[in-house]
């Protein structure tokens, strides 16, 4: 775990985006970086394509970013799983 540094803008636009999805601004956070990062490595699917995959994922044990690349992009480390 780590720290990331975002504005003040993006701070309230998760505090109310978070509010609004019973989420905390952690959890939204992680959620916008998921499907961002999987908008960037699936660049045809759409945003319900993208939260199907997600779901997907959640039910086969939860998100693994190995099990989610396309066949041609190597895994970016070893070891990415959500916090149990």
């Amino acid at each position: 775990m780590g720290i990331v540094k975002i504005s003040d803008r993006m701070h309230a636009d998760l505090r109310v985006a978070g509010n609004a999805l019973s989420r905390s601004i952690n959890a939204q956070a992680e959620h916008w970086m998921r499907v961002g990062m999987l908008s960037e490595l699936h660049p045809d699917l759409n945003h319900r394509d993208i939260s199907q995959m997600l779901i997907r994922a959640e039910q086969a044990g939860g998100f693994d970013l190995d099990g989610l690349l396309p066949p041609t992009v190597p895994a970016i480390a070893p070891a990415v799983k959500r916090a149990a």
